[in-house]
C-alpha cells in the first residue's frame, strides 16, 4: 500500500519530517518494485535515516521543500531495477568526495572526505551486494 504525508506507517510517526517524507518516497519506490511492506518500512526506515545523516544542510533544505510524496507518485521502476546490480563509485568532484552508483545521473550522497564517502559507498553495496570502485582526487582509479 503506497503512503504520503497523511497516511503512512506507524514507525515513522516520530521522524523529524524530512526524514519522514524520505522514508515515505523510499518505501512507495521499494512497493513498486514488488517489496511487501514488511520489507519496504524497515528499508525505508534505515536509508532515510542514513540519508539524512550524510546530506548537507543545502540537501535537507531543498528536499524539505520539494514536492510532497503521493500515493500515485511513480518511479522509474526499470531504471531503479538496472542500477541495483551496479557498483558503487566513489570520486572527487567540485572540491568534494561523491557517491555514486554506476550509471545513476546523480551523485547519492557528498563527503568532505574520502573515508567518510568510502565508509556509504561501502554501505550501499554491501546492501545491494555489489562492489565499491575508488577513484583518486586526480580521477584515476585506484585498487
Amino acid at each position: 500500500m503506497p503512503w504520503n504525508l497523511s497516511d503512512y506507517p506507524d514507525s515513522f510517526k516520530n521522524f523529524d519530517h524530512v526524514v519522514k517524507k524520505k522514508a515515505i518516497d523510499i518505501a512507495n519506490a521499494l512497493l513498486e518494485e514488488g517489496y511487501d511492506d514488511g520489507q519496504a518500512i524497515p528499508i525505508a526506515t534505515k536509508q532515510a535515516k542514513v540519508w539524512a545523516d550524510n546530506a548537507s544542510p543545502e540537501e535537507l533544505r531543498s528536499y524539505k521543500y520539494s514536492d510532497r510524496p503521493s500515493k500515485a507518485d511513480e518511479h522509474d521502476s526499470k531504471a531503479n531495477a538496472q542500477l541495483l546490480d551496479n557498483d558503487v563509485l566513489v570520486y572527487f568532484e567540485e572540491e568534494e568526495w561523491k557517491v555514486r552508483t554506476k550509471e545513476a545521473k546523480r551523485a547519492e550522497s557528498t563527503h568532505a572526505k574520502k573515508e567518510q564517502a568510502l565508509a556509504r559507498a561501502k554501505e550501499i553495496a554491501a546492501n545491494k551486494e555489489t562492489s565499491v570502485i575508488t577513484y583518486t582526487k586526480d580521477g584515476e582509479r585506484q585498487d
